[in-house]
């Protein structure tokens, strides 16, 4: 198989964090987050990271109610992929994001205690667990 860089992001209105990942180890990195507008990005700052990592694809995570339903922030985040998608020509997945949240903090809190729960680093580690839970899915 092929090895895949993609992006992966978690869709927030204020916050959109960013990792990093690639297909062939199933894993990911956090990247950044990036601060939005009511879910409006600066969208340079996500052109230069196409730029600069040329993912092979964008994975954008659905944020849905628990018992799998859309919700208001569902479509913004479907509205976000869709315009990555026309605005720089890439293919964009989207992924089940339920409890990336709670997981990204308990994996943050395992690595270095309440000090590293900046939303930030909760928002680019939640992009991870989204990406990883991603592969999960296309290679079981």
């Amino acid at each position: 198989m092929d090895s895949k860089t993609v992006l992966g992001f978690d869709f927030g209105t204020k916050s959109i964090g960013i990792a990093i990942g690639q297909s062939l180890t199933a894993s990911a990195r956090p990247l950044v987050s990036i601060k939005a507008e009511d879910g409006i990005p600066r969208w340079e700052q996500i052109g230069k990271l196409i730029t600069e990592w040329k993912p092979d694809f964008i994975i954008v995570g659905l944020p849905l109610n628990m018992d799998g339903t859309e919700q208001e922030l569902t479509k913004r985040a479907k509205k976000f992929g869709n315009r990555i998608r026309g605005r720089f020509d890439i293919n964009v997945e989207f992924q089940d994001e339920r409890l990336t949240t709670a997981d990204a903090k308990a994996r943050l809190f395992d690595m270095g205690g309440y000090k590293a729960l900046t939303k930030g680093q909760v928002d680019a580690m939640s992009a991870v667990l989204i990406t990883e839970s991603y592969f999960e899915n296309q290679y079981q």
